[in-house]
């Protein structure tokens, strides 16, 4: 019986997801993977030169393109809330925001509260999904601008 609950948890709909390491994967699989990296990163413009390059058919990648991702790519996709107390000055935040802007993240909520004592707190969501920073990184970033005394991450989905 747990093995059947364990087959249902793996599913999302009628798909079934499979955490597999790479070393095992058939090589068509990896190739797929490489020419779709390719082909994000811009060194290829063409499905034909991304699959030429890594030496794989193109029926194969138009085979498995749809189904397979790296790990770290899912786990990127998420939002995360942060929370700052940024001194009361002006365009501390909207350099805070295009800094944001700058390492691809998409801001998806901005809540401020009226500056006390100089200092006014607030909480942003982001997606991190393009961005090619971690987000402890982002912290880093944020921390190091002037006129935020505080940066702290409250959550992630």
């Amino acid at each position: 019986m747990p093995e059947k609950q364990a087959v249902q948890d793996s599913r999302i709909g009628t798909e079934r997801y499979f955490l597999v390491r790479e070393d095992i994967l058939p090589e068509a699989l990896i190739k797929t993977v490489q020419a779709k990296e390719l082909l994000a990163r811009g060194e290829v413009k063409t499905i034909h030169e991304a699959v030429e390059q890594v030496e794989l058919s193109r029926s194969a990648f138009y085979k498995y393109k749809d189904g397979i991702f790296p790990l770290s790519k899912l786990e990127r996709e998420r939002i995360v809330t942060i929370s700052m107390d940024l001194e009361h000055r002006p365009a501390i935040l909207s350099r805070v925001l295009a800094m944001i802007a700058g390492l691809e993240g998409n801001v998806l909520t901005i809540h401020q509260t009226i500056p006390l004592q100089g200092v006014a707190n607030v909480v942003i969501s982001v997606e991190t999904s393009m961005m090619g920073e971690t987000v402890a990184s982002l912290l880093d970033k944020l921390h190091s601008q002037e006129g935020v005394s505080r940066a702290a991450l409250v959550g992630q989905g």
